[in-house]
């Protein structure tokens, strides 16, 4: 009777093994990104699964929100401090940016020889399209409230005072990328901060050599490696309830209404999104 118990059931050491794939924060919401309310669920069910050793964390994240990126791994951090277990992340093609520093939440970091790391770095972008609106006889008419509330406003000439003041932020949220990073690797890293941190990123050897990373590995050979051959990895996936599952047929049903159901400016935004999601990956080649 035993024999056909769940192995984590049956007294055999369970790694949890939970999957951040994606741009991180939200794009729009037919296209969600990843987000802590998001993995939430996921993550405390796999830190509290029974006969657990540790946890894996399985990430291909070309980056996105700082804000959710940081609070993701919080809780990543929390819960391993809570619960007492080791984390161990496996990076696939990207950890980069904010994917980073939620790798970064783990204690140990494999990756495989071609995986892309790094990217320490804060980036930010728009278009100006002022010359154009005037080309094609469209006045822009603004209204506001605050001298600063239309600041890089697409369609206005750049402002420099503006400029300024968006590079000072990034600085700020720059400083504290590094910090993180700084302080869940310390004496682990190599190199030098002029070389860590202006936003370049590396394959997965040189990640290694420069102590971005810990080691190359993927999550089968080093799991039984380390906790045997009976290992058991079972994937901690989102959850398929009732409610999550009329959500999902809602999403899809409008995103086939076309230009009915969503509306030109609906699916504008998501031709937008789409594209900004392509670019963010195509950064690192992919």
């Amino acid at each position: 009777m035993k024999a056909l118990l769940p192995a984590r059931l049956r007294g055999a050491p369970v790694v949890p093994v939970v999957r951040l794939s994606g741009v991180i924060g939200a794009v729009t919401p037919l296209r969600p990104g990843l987000t802590l309310a998001g993995v939430a669920k996921m993550l405390e069910r796999a830190f509290s699964m029974r006969n657990a050793k540790a946890v894996a964390l399985v990430i291909n994240s070309p980056g996105g929100s700082p804000v959710q990126s940081r609070q993701i791994y919080l809780r990543i951090r929390q819960l391993a401090a809570e619960k007492k277990l080791p984390v161990l992340v496996f990076v696939e093609d990207v950890a980069a940016s904010g994917g980073y520093m939620i790798a970064c939440a783990g204690d140990e970091i494999f990756c495989d020889p071609s995986s892309i790391i790094g990217s320490i770095g804060v980036v930010g972008g728009s278009f100006g399209l002022q010359e154009l609106i005037k080309k094609i006889g469209i006045e822009r008419r603004l209204y506001t409230a605050g001298e600063h509330k239309a600041m890089l406003d697409p369609f206005l000439p750049e402002n420099p005072d503006d400029v300024a003041r968006l590079k000072k932020i990034q600085r700020e949220i720059h400083a504290l990328f590094i910090s993180l990073v700084k302080e869940s690797r310390t004496t682990r890293l190599k190199g030098a901060d002029d070389l860590l941190f202006t936003g370049e990123y590396w394959a997965g050897d040189s990640a290694v050599t420069l102590g971005l990373a810990d080691a190359i590995g993927d999550l089968r050979g080093v799991l039984r490696a380390r906790f045997g051959d009976k290992v058991a990895t079972p994937v901690v996936a989102p959850a398929a309830g009732l409610l999550s599952g009329l959500l999902g047929r809602r999403a899809a049903g409008a995103g086939s209404l076309g230009a009915t159901g969503l509306g030109w400016a609906g699916m504008a935004e998501e031709l937008i999104s789409a594209v900004e999601t392509r670019s963010i990956w195509a950064r690192f080649g992919f």
